[in-house]
């Protein structure tokens, strides 16, 4: 008895420890999804203008909406963005992000591209999710869907712009390739494709002449 004892307690202590091992990291506890929509305040159009809003562009102050919201990190941990959407949107937006938190779906950091002065090229490089930008199409004069407010890129770094072998941003080639699945990717039918489905907006993905695969938005490009 003396000796069988210790070796069921050996034995019990291994096995919890390698369940403990094994326990999915998903098991943490998530924090409630919360957001918030308002007008845009005259802090953030102090910030805004000049940078992602200028005189000219297709939108004026009114028909935005500053969305705060709680998303999932790859830390795997809550944390707060902002971005601003088309006040017809936003809602929608909110509804989409609460369904992707739910699904622990890891964003690498949602921050107004203010932050990057408007550069959408340095916004991309730090793989931040953003929204509203008053720009045009690269490498034409046609307003962008984010002039308009009703476009987002989902982790910019994970999800490239690839057309041919150009790839933007630059340090998302290793994910040019879409055969081997990694977190904070997009496919289609997944977890993000259909919330962003579900209100109608369409994947750039599945574009034949050149594939976006950080990009939705209510009216094509």
């Amino acid at each position: 008895m003396t000796r069988t004892a210790p070796t069921i307690l050996v034995v019990a202590g291994v096995l919890l420890g390698s369940w403990a091992a094994s326990a999915p990291v998903e098991a943490v506890e998530q924090p409630p999804f919360e957001a918030t929509v308002s007008r845009i305040d005259r802090e953030t159009r102090a910030v805004m203008r000049g940078s992602s809003w200028h005189t000219g562009c297709p939108v004026g102050f009114a028909d935005l909406r500053l969305v705060r919201l709680t998303y999932w990190g790859f830390d795997r941990q809550a944390h707060h963005g902002r971005l601003v959407v088309h006040r017809r949107w936003s809602d929608e937006i909110v509804t989409v992000l609460r369904r992707i938190y739910r699904e622990r779906f890891p964003i690498r950091r949602i921050r107004l591209v203010d932050r990057y002065h408007g550069d959408d090229q340095a916004s991309m490089r730090a793989d931040n999710t953003s929204a509203f930008n008053c720009r045009y199409v690269a490498g034409t004069t046609t307003w962008s869907q984010h002039a308009y407010g009703r476009a987002i890129d989902v982790n910019p770094v994970e999800n490239p712009y690839v057309d041919g072998s150009y790839v933007s941003p630059r340090n998302g080639r290793p994910y040019a390739d879409r055969s081997r699945e990694r977190r904070g990717m997009i496919f289609e039918r997944d977890e993000v494709w259909r919330a962003f489905h579900r209100i109608g907006w369409e994947w750039g993905g599945t574009w034949t002449s050149a594939q976006d695969y950080q990009h939705f938005s209510a009216n094509g490009r």
